[in-house]
């Protein structure tokens, strides 16, 4: 398979297949919600930034900054794994979205030769619908042997499978105000988890995104080309890994975007339902997709998953009643 064109954004495409819902699932017992809240992390509450005063990409909204209250809360340390995904799946027997429609999106360097000719989105040719690829084959039929990782974040989960997960795990999808108060560490306005030291091709590469030209040759020069186990990489200053880079993470919000543009009003209209993702991915980086910052922002149908796109979960600072 030939290389597709130079790519405006890595973001992950939408399905549009038709309305979905969230599965109604039994609740964990209270002695496995306990274990999952107690290995959060927990973040303090008081006054959080939201936005950035120097944006990168305005139309997506990444401005103004602004401080909102939040209330104190815990935080998964990192992206729900696959073996937690797998804990979640083997005690309810859910079926997640990609499962029940037969396929999903994968990136069309992880297909498979074996996999044959797949379709491409129009726009976005880099992203292939490949038959039979979900949570376990990753990559499509009779990958999970090489592609499914206990310790890697589970993917191709739609924000559907998402809010399931949360609601079994006694939690929810963080706001994007809860989202960007914890990536920030405590740091306050800077452009990453761990400052404003800019990510590089060579020499600086703390967290994991795409090194060398989007779609041909990614040189893995931060030793991933695709996702990465769910600690790699330093924590930030509240003990989270792998804010930005690796996978996106699906939030509770809709995506929205305040603007007057005329051009940005049509975009948005054309993204109704539509739910908001923070972090970025592997397949970011500054020369066309510079969404691996805290303030970036990206808005995904919510029925879509893809090999890059996962979540995190949050709970209540306060212990949970019995």
């Amino acid at each position: 398979m030939s290389a597709p064109p130079q790519p405006k954004s890595c973001c992950t495409p939408p399905r549009n297949a038709g309305a979905g819902s969230v599965q109604a699932v039994a609740r964990a017992s209270a002695a496995q919600v306990q274990a999952l809240r107690n290995d959060a992390a927990p973040i303090p509450g008081g006054r959080a930034l939201v936005g950035t005063r120097a944006p990168q990409i305005p139309n997506d909204g990444e401005s103004p900054v602004r401080q909102v209250r939040v209330a104190p809360f815990r935080m998964g340390r990192t992206a729900v794994t696959n073996a937690a995904f797998k804990d979640f799946v083997d005690a309810t027997g859910y079926i997640t979205e990609a499962e029940t429609f037969g396929w999903s999106f994968v990136f069309w360097a992880q297909v498979p030769k074996a996999v044959g000719p797949t379709q491409g989105i129009v726009d976005v040719e880099w992203w292939r619908r490949v038959d039979g690829a979900n949570w376990r084959d990753i990559n499509g039929p009779e990958t999970m042997t090489k592609a499914w990782h206990p310790d890697h974040p589970v993917v191709q989960v739609s924000w559907h499978d998402a809010q399931a997960y949360a609601a079994w795990a006694g939690g929810r999808l963080p706001t994007e105000t809860e989202w960007e108060h914890a990536a920030r560490g405590g740091l306050g306005d800077v452009r990453f988890p761990w400052g404003d030291a800019e990510p590089n091709d060579t020499d600086h590469t703390p967290c994991n995104i795409w090194q060398g030209h989007f779609p041909e040759t990614n040189t893995a020069q931060d030793g991933y080309v695709t996702t990465a186990p769910a600690t790699s990489f330093a924590a930030n200053g509240y003990g989270l890994y792998n804010l930005v880079g690796n996978v996106w993470e699906w939030t509770a919000d809709p995506f929205r975007i305040a603007s007057l543009k005329k051009e940005v009003k049509a975009r948005v209209a054309g993204m109704k339902g539509y739910k908001l993702s923070k972090g970025g991915s592997f397949l970011c980086h500054k020369s066309y997709c510079y969404r691996y910052r805290i303030a970036a922002r990206s808005g995904t149908s919510p029925d879509s998953a893809t090999t890059h796109q996962g979540f995190r979960v949050v709970w209540p600072e306060d212990a949970p009643r019995r």
